[in-house]
């Protein structure tokens, strides 16, 4: 593309996303630095749509860091709920610990700093310092790449990992201004990004309404399909250690933390104060139905909590997973800090 080519590229695109942008929080002009750090650890491998509700109940628990740093790493990984890969919840109490520690409680701006925050990666960095400080950063995810894959080399799908011609691709597109205004890397960054996620999508790309269709290489080149011989990224998830994981999971937010309940450890099948019995008793999980060899496991809970568990832990003995996937599960869970045994070694619970 010539100088006056991305020049208009870029207005087209602006433009349409002052026009159809979603209305997120995070973008808001009233969103802290905080917010904007918070729905990027969020945002990691999770819709949208997942996102929005858990991101307003933190902002409203913990609406700064010093508040996220002072929670038990238990709550924390109860609040994250359902939106997966939880040690994304972890890594974001580490970082409001160190930005406490370190910055005095203020996120902080440049790239090199933000960079240096327990989980932050170069996207990460790169997207606050953008969004939240209107620094003029190269900001590069999923949905960058494929549109200007698209726009500008005429292809489908970009590789598979990030290459440095994409990286110098998107360093000449993204603006020379800083700050928040029509014309900054900022507006550019997140406009792009929405272009991508709304219209330019992965499957079903909504040529028809793209501001830059007759820009488009890809199109113009009659839009070719991918290589047939590219293998899918797909992430399996029945049967396997990670579906245990998040039953497991789902069982110890249920039961409570921080010292006080949790799920009996003990080859996975002990604890103390109401068992399964209770529940195959009230006609909750059946005496004989579906555990497939998995040891019986107990909750260590009291017995008024059994109405909170019964849900997680009839879901967890569902899945009919071989004694030796539960094992691996608790194992992993406590070697990733997801998880923690007491004092007895004989129940598993929340960390505190």
């Amino acid at each position: 593309m010539s100088s006056p080519d991305i020049e208009r590229v870029r207005r087209a695109i602006v433009d349409w996303y002052g026009r159809s942008a979603r209305d997120l929080p995070w973008r808001g002009a009233g969103a802290s630095a905080w917010g904007v750090l918070v729905s990027e650890f969020m945002l990691q491998q999770t819709p949208v749509v997942r996102v929005l509700p858990v991101w307003t109940e933190w902002m409203r628990r913990w609406p700064t860091p010093a508040d996220l740093a002072e929670e038990s790493r238990a709550e924390v990984l109860r609040a994250w709920g359902r939106l997966g890969y939880p040690r994304r919840a972890l890594r974001l109490h580490a970082s409001a610990a160190a930005i406490v520690e370190f910055f005095g409680g203020e996120v902080p701006r440049t790239y090199e700093e933000l960079l240096s925050l327990p989980g932050v990666g170069t996207y990460t960095a790169a997207a606050v310092a953008s969004f939240a400080f209107g620094e003029r950063e190269v900001v590069v995810d999923t949905n960058i790449r494929r549109v200007e894959a698209r726009l500008v080399s005429g292809v489908a799908q970009p590789a598979a990992s990030l290459t440095r011609a994409e990286t110098d691709v998107a360093a000449r597109l993204v603006p020379e201004q800083d700050g928040f205004g029509a014309d900054s890397a900022a507006r550019w960054n997140i406009a792009v990004m929405e272009l991508g996620a709304l219209v330019c999508t992965a499957r079903s790309p909504k040529c028809v309404e793209c501001p830059v269709v007759g820009d488009c290489a890809w199109v113009d080149a009659g839009r070719p399909a991918p290589p047939i011989d590219r293998p899918r990224r797909t992430q399996a998830w029945h049967g396997t250690d990670r579906q245990v994981r998040g039953a497991v999971m789902a069982v110890l937010r249920a039961a409570g933390g921080g010292g006080s309940a949790g799920v009996g450890a003990t080859g996975v099948a002990a604890g103390v104060a109401a068992d399964v019995a209770e529940l195959e008793s009230a006609g909750e999980v059946a005496a004989d139905g579906g555990v497939g060899g998995v040891a019986r496991a107990r909750l260590g809970v009291a017995p008024t909590v059994v109405d909170v568990v019964y849900e997680p832990l009839a879901k967890l003995y569902a899945l009919g997973a071989p004694e030796e996937h539960l094992e691996r599960a608790v194992s992993g869970l406590v070697a990733d800090g997801l998880a923690e045994m007491d004092e007895s070694k004989a129940v598993l619970r929340l960390p505190s």
